[in-house]
């Protein structure tokens, strides 16, 4: 089963973004914070990790580009999940290595597509040709 890592702070966007998967068949851990993102990330190896931007006690950038230089997680996609909307946000993301960007408030048909959930393809966030769909 594979295994996402959920990094949000926000209790109702993690219960709603954690139900909404498992129901897809994802085994999904989850953070609260940035310190203990960076720690399940180090210790579970997780397949995908969303990543909210604005956390408690390290933000989503210092945890992407921790997790990037690390060699034991640095082929982890992860996809960064804020409400920041600006171009600037968006190039932060890929400069510290995110491998995606999306928006809040999640709309999950579009997370779905975005980050291309389909697991045995090529890589894990290669498009879906139909959004919203398990491709396991």
């Amino acid at each position: 089963m594979p295994k996402i890592l959920l990094v949000e702070d926000n209790e109702m966007n993690r219960d709603m973004l954690s139900r909404r998967l498992q129901r897809r068949g994802f085994h999904i851990l989850t953070a609260e914070s940035g310190e203990q993102g960076l720690s399940l990330a180090r210790l579970q190896a997780p397949d995908l990790i969303l990543m909210d931007i604005t956390l408690p006690e390290m933000d989503g950038w210092e945890v992407a580009r921790l997790l990037k230089a690390d060699e034991s997680t640095r082929r982890i996609p992860i996809i960064a999940l804020t409400a920041r909307v600006l171009i600037s946000d968006q190039a932060k993301a890929f400069e510290v290595g995110c491998d995606d960007y999306d928006t809040k408030p999640v709309d999950f048909a579009r997370l779905t597509e975005r980050s291309g959930i389909c697991w045995g393809r090529k890589s894990c966030y290669e498009l879906s040709p139909v959004p919203d769909i398990d491709c396991r």
